[in-house]
């Protein structure tokens, strides 16, 4: 006769036969049932690529949706501008001498800066030209100076944090140096001086190629401690003991490991670019009339604030949305791709 000891009958007739789970790993125990911790794990938190994780965060926060929509919207009417101001009308150097009052000084015929069914966004006071036309025009010329200086600081910044994490030695110490040398140089004093005494050159080429030059080195210092801490990783040994060369190790094992901060860091940059672009237009370095920039409109719009304020308000709303909306996605993309970097 087979006895069972006091109170083991009836926790083994109240607890469920455990099945095991198909491939003969063993089912979920009952912590995963109550919510503890092995359901803490769950199956689509693990062995996702930095962009679903971004694109399955993103849809559960809606101030986040509206950034990339109003990115998205900037993207579409930087790609589109020519067809755009073709849309309204006029083209962003076509005057409207019938816009303007000549015997007021220039000033714009009408309430709030010469709106009108013609000039959907009013007309500059003295030449009459079309706002609407110049504004979209400025967003084609901010953005793309802004993602070309991005992608040179990107490229430039990854390869060279890669390449000073992974080999280490004179490597790692050359280009640390190199580092600390780009980043205590006057950059913005450099690039007034560059941009002022550089005159017969296509402009947007050479803000592009100023700002990139000086901003590579801040993605190389994430990009290198990235690097370093996954230099000794286990795949990593493996692939090494396996005969992998380091161009394999370094495209295949360690870039896809980067790719996160990277991503984050890189929507952190662009609203930086903007602004730069912007500033360096405002000071009368950057980008030469009659090609339209926000930073050149806000500058030649200081003279009338008082008359014409309509004139300082539109371009100013319009840099100032697309530095947020750049900066909130980019917020957004750090907090999911790279916590420990955002709590740092």
């Amino acid at each position: 006769m087979t006895t069972t000891a006091p109170g083991a009958g009836g926790e083994a007739a109240k607890a469920p036969a455990q099945a095991p789970a198909p491939g003969g790993a063993p089912a979920p125990g009952p912590e995963a049932a109550k919510g503890g911790p092995a359901a803490a794990a769950a199956p689509g938190s693990t062995g996702s690529s930095p962009w679903q994780l971004a694109r399955r965060e993103l849809r559960r926060r809606p101030a986040v949706r509206v950034s990339l929509g109003v990115v998205l919207l900037f993207v579409l009417m930087a790609a589109t501008a020519p067809w755009l101001g073709a849309l309204g009308g006029w083209s962003p150097e076509e005057f409207d001498k019938s816009a303007i009052d000549p015997y007021l000084g220039g000033q714009p015929l009408g309430s709030l800066g010469g709106i009108s069914p013609e000039h959907w966004l009013g007309v500059e006071p003295v030449t009459g030209r079309d706002l609407f036309a110049r504004v979209v025009h400025g967003a084609q010329v901010s953005l793309l100076i802004a993602f070309a200086a991005t992608a040179i600081v990107v490229v430039a910044g990854t390869a060279a944090g890669i390449a000073a994490g992974y080999f280490g030695g004179r490597t790692d110490t050359l280009l640390s140096r190199l580092m600390d040398l780009t980043m205590s140089f006057p950059s913005l004093i450099f690039m007034i001086a560059m941009l002022s005494v550089a005159k017969d050159v296509n402009r947007i080429v050479l803000m592009t190629a100023v700002i990139g030059v000086f901003g590579w080195p801040g993605v190389a210092r994430v990009v290198r401690g990235q690097t370093l801490s996954l230099k000794h990783r286990e795949y990593v040994d493996a692939a090494r003991v396996g005969g992998a060369g380091s161009w394999r190790i370094l495209t295949r094992d360690i870039l896809p490991g980067v790719s996160g901060p990277v991503i984050a860091y890189t929507t952190l940059l662009i609203p930086g670019m903007i602004s730069t672009e912007a500033a360096l237009s405002y000071l009368g370095v950057g980008v030469r009339p009659p090609t339209p920039s926000w930073g050149q409109m806000i500058a030649e719009s200081v003279a009338f604030y008082e008359t014409d304020p309509m004139y300082f308000v539109i371009p100013s709303t319009f840099l100032f949305l697309a530095v947020l909306a750049f900066t909130l996605l980019g917020d957004a993309l750090r907090d999911i791709l790279d916590p420990r970097g955002g709590r740092s």
